[in-house]
């Protein structure tokens, strides 16, 4: 929990908001090339675009209608005037036109365009065939990228780095990240082309995507070794993905090394990534450091920094300071969007604030500003957890009257309520509805359901859809296990705790913490403390000792049993355990 010096720390320094530069000031080192419009081919045809027009006569050259070329019917008809010119014009021309329709994100047009080109005796270029291959990767359909590589080796058209680069992004797009790895140790070892920067840095991210940071810094040092100068994207990839990963001490540790070693200045999404991951573990004075370090460097926090901080400050309580921050990103022209605004909202619902939720939800729209699911969930979310379950009925049918479509989360939000207040029935129609409309129950469902069962003493029926769900990775999550075996043993049907626990033991499955204390409570609850006692030693031998907080749970129900029974559970070398547990239930 952010603490208040913290908290007024960080407040404060936004009243030093005046210091920053505005968003129109250049930085110390442009951000251009970090952003999400990286394109591998966005330097591959600089001549194409400063060639002459396409005739000489009286009519306007076709060069300047092609410039511009602004929707899809004035590329086709510019595509059909020229392929009747005689004789033909030439590829350049032809591949202007392609790069247009492919910068409008008109892929699969694009590649009719390529073919209708093939079809008519048009050469193929490089330049050509990279932009088909690029939209064939935009589209997902890499495999037919690969397929048009095979065409540049039978045409003699050698690729170059470019079009490696874009048939790797593409793989890396539909998450093959094991062909794409096989495909750049290919090109290094047979040296079909020298890796660029921008290659490197397409590797790299694709295998953050995944989580492999090790391997990816290991190719940011192959990188440097071969002589390829590592460039800030591809350190802010790394060090983003390590502050996903909670890793923040080594980000700061690649950090250091960009800075002091390699001389790269970080930018503003440098530091929005170590803000991100210092707020993911309530580093509070860390991040108002970095916030300050950024003022002096002259670095203005963007759009994605105060989002950041505002769902940060909602998620630890403190909305007043989300408020504050949304004030400072208007006054500096940062316009918030909906997902800035979904955090607020869910801030309130968190501290049960639901008026207030749902006034700013009334002042969001008239803004213009249009709530998604997400919005309404955590309204729903907020009327559940309050037992506001009329409320959370009437918000569930005005997503559903507005167009919307309630995903899974949404569903589990609102079957989750309707079992807190005993309205099994209603909850499991919600569940078949559910299904009716499509959408596809998760383990998490699952688990709501099993326990709001169990929690309403309907074990047998929880009981009867575990076993007609049939799912394998159900019946091997040890959270479903133990959610059975405590709500058997609240109802004192020990039978069925017995057979779940050695079920558990059948599948191989590990008993943790939360299954042996509900095993344990389940025992005391019918006075079988002898068996509760042995389970209580075996949790130790198999190295999963409960916590202060089982300890006082355990020790509550032996107390509720019998204080005669607790002490004949306990036998004489035991006393002292007893007593230091009392201790620690005293505390409690």
């Amino acid at each position: 929990m952010m603490t208040r010096s913290s908290s007024s720390r960080l407040h404060s320094f936004f009243k030093l908001k005046c210091n920053f530069i505005p968003n129109s000031v250049t930085t110390p080192l442009s951000s251009s090339r970090l952003g999400l419009d990286f394109s591998p081919h966005s330097t591959s045809l600089p001549s194409l675009l400063h060639s002459t027009s396409f005739s000489n006569n009286g009519d306007p050259p076709l060069l300047s209608r092609y410039q511009t070329v602004t929707n899809l019917d004035h590329a086709f008809n510019l595509f059909d005037e020229m392929i009747l010119r005689k004789p033909l014009l030439s590829v350049v021309k032809f591949t202007q036109l392609l790069n247009a329709v492919a910068k409008m994100k008109h892929f699969s047009s694009c590649l009719h365009l390529f073919k209708q080109m093939c079809v008519i005796g048009v050469p193929v270029s490089e330049y050509s065939m990279n932009i088909a291959i690029r939209c064939c990767c935009q589209m997902s359909r890499t495999n037919d990228g690969f397929a048009l590589l095979g065409c540049c080796f039978r045409r003699a058209v050698v690729p170059d780095v470019c079009t490696f680069n874009t048939l790797l992004d593409g793989l890396i797009r539909e998450d093959r990240i094991v062909q794409a790895e096989r495909l750049f140790k290919k090109l290094i070892k047979h040296k079909l082309c020298e890796p660029d920067v921008v290659m490197y840095s397409t590797m790299i991210k694709g295998l953050c995507k995944f989580g492999n940071n090790d391997i990816a810094i290991g190719l940011l040092r192959l990188m440097d070794e071969r002589g390829c100068k590592p460039d800030i994207y591809a350190y802010n990839t790394i060090i983003d993905s390590l502050c996903k990963d909670k890793m923040i001490e080594d980000a700061f540790k690649l950090f250091n090394e960009m800075v002091f070693a390699k001389g790269i200045q970080p930018n503003v999404i440098t530091y929005t990534s170590l803000i991100y991951g210092l707020c993911n573990l309530c580093r509070w004075d860390e991040v108002s450091k970095l916030l300050k370090e950024m003022e002096d460097l002259r670095i203005s926090p963007n759009f994605q920094t105060f989002s950041i901080l505002v769902d940060a400050f909602c998620k630890e309580g403190s909305v007043d300071e989300a408020e504050a921050v949304i004030d400072i990103m208007v006054e500096r022209g940062e316009v918030p969007n909906i997902v800035t605004y979904n955090s607020l909202i869910n801030g309130y619902c968190l501290q049960g604030e639901m008026s207030k939720a749902k006034t700013l939800l009334d002042s969001v729209m008239s803004r213009g500003l249009i709530p998604d699911v997400i919005t309404y969930n955590s309204l729903l979310n907020g009327y559940c957890k309050s037992l506001k379950i009329e409320e959370a009925i009437h918000m569930f049918h005005e997503v559903t009257r507005k167009g919307l479509n309630p995903d899974v989360i949404f569903y589990n939000t609102m079957i989750q309520g309707l079992f807190s207040v005993g309205r099994c029935g209603d909850a499991c129609q919600l569940f078949d509805e559910m299904q009716a409309q499509g959408q596809t129950p998760n383990e998490y469902t699952y688990g709501i359901i099993l326990d709001g069962l169990c929690s309403n003493h309907q074990v047998e029926e929880a009981l009867s859809l575990f076993h007609l769900v049939g799912d394998s990775k159900l019946k091997n999550n040890i959270v479903v296990y133990s959610i059975l075996i405590d709500g058997a043993g609240k109802c004192g049907k020990l039978d069925i705790v017995r057979a779940l626990f050695h079920e558990l033991h059948v599948k191989g499955l590990q008993p943790d913490v939360r299954t042996y204390t509900a095993m344990i409570r389940g025992f005391c609850r019918v006075g079988l403390l002898r068996e509760a006692k042995n389970l209580f030693l075996k949790m130790g031998e198999r190295g999963c000792p409960p916590d202060n907080v089982r300890y006082c749970v355990l020790l509550m129900d032996i107390l509720r049993t019998s204080i005669s029974m607790m002490w004949r559970f306990f036998y004489s070398k035991w006393i002292e355990e007893v007593t230091h547990l009392m201790l620690l239930l005293y505390r409690c």
